[in-house]
């Protein structure tokens, strides 16, 4: 059972979601400017645009994990629980309502908020699992390298590619859309996010709840607000660019 303490945040976990914000911002920028035509950038296939994703996706779900490992830690309860995941998918359908406004043909139906969603109730169900949540990470990393194997052994499973399962991340091919972020393997980063967050609180119970210099309280700021952040910042960096032009 998760021992009883006192429901509080960390600075340290929410300044280092707020850096994942700030550099989510940044890449959204740039991806404005080039939707625009302003400048001329290829986000889909350019591994400088391409790595910066995955570390920004991956950055969000191991503070996700960490957030879920201290909230386990410190008891919360499963209405408290469902209220914050309440909002996560509430947000998420929104975003899926916004883009389909935007991109019709290639709207968000399961992006970060929809994967956080998912991945949130998974995490809390195997809280208890303890060190073997770096297992599990592990494996739920590495199986999407044998979706290609199995498509082809199994000639070619067109419903795991179809919007109904893809959202699990066994695909031969990526879904045509603006964000895309399946189950599979990003449930293996929140999960270690968990098992490191768990780690920290049992055998360096001093590190996370530590103070963070003066000069990082606004990213713990943004880090406190990041789910109004991140539905909030488009919208105003879109309508800002649109007043430009």
């Amino acid at each position: 059972m998760p021992a009883a303490h006192p429901s509080r945040r960390f600075d340290r976990i929410d300044a280092l979601r707020g850096a994942a914000i700030a550099w989510m911002t940044a890449f959204h920028f740039c991806f404005d400017l080039n939707y625009f035509g302003w400048i001329r950038q290829n986000f889909l296939y350019d591994p400088f645009w391409t790595t910066q994703r995955t570390a920004i996706v991956s950055l969000f779900l191991f503070c996700a994990g960490l957030g879920q490992a201290v909230a386990f830690t410190q008891g919360q309860s499963w209405p408290r629980f469902w209220r914050r995941w309440a909002q996560v998918a509430g947000c998420a359908l929104l975003v899926s309502a916004g883009s389909w406004l935007m991109f019709r043909d290639t709207f968000i139906y399961f992006g970060v908020l929809h994967g956080i969603a998912v991945m949130l109730v998974i995490v809390r169900l195997t809280a208890h699992w303890g060190a073997w949540l770096w297992l599990a990470g592990l494996a739920a990393i590495l199986l999407p390298l044998a979706a290609m194997p199995l498509h082809v052994a199994a000639g070619n499973l067109h419903l795991l590619n179809g919007r109904a399962l893809n959202w699990i991340g066994m695909v031969s091919m990526k879904p045509a859309t603006q964000d895309y972020v399946p189950v599979l393997p990003w449930l293996g980063v929140m999960w270690w996010g968990m098992a490191a967050g768990q780690w920290l609180l049992r055998e360096r119970p001093a590190l996370l709840p530590g103070a963070i210099p003066r000069a990082f309280a606004p990213l713990a700021w943004m880090g406190r607000w990041s789910l109004s952040w991140y539905m909030l910042h488009q919208p105003l960096l879109i309508g800002a660019m649109l007043l430009v032009r």
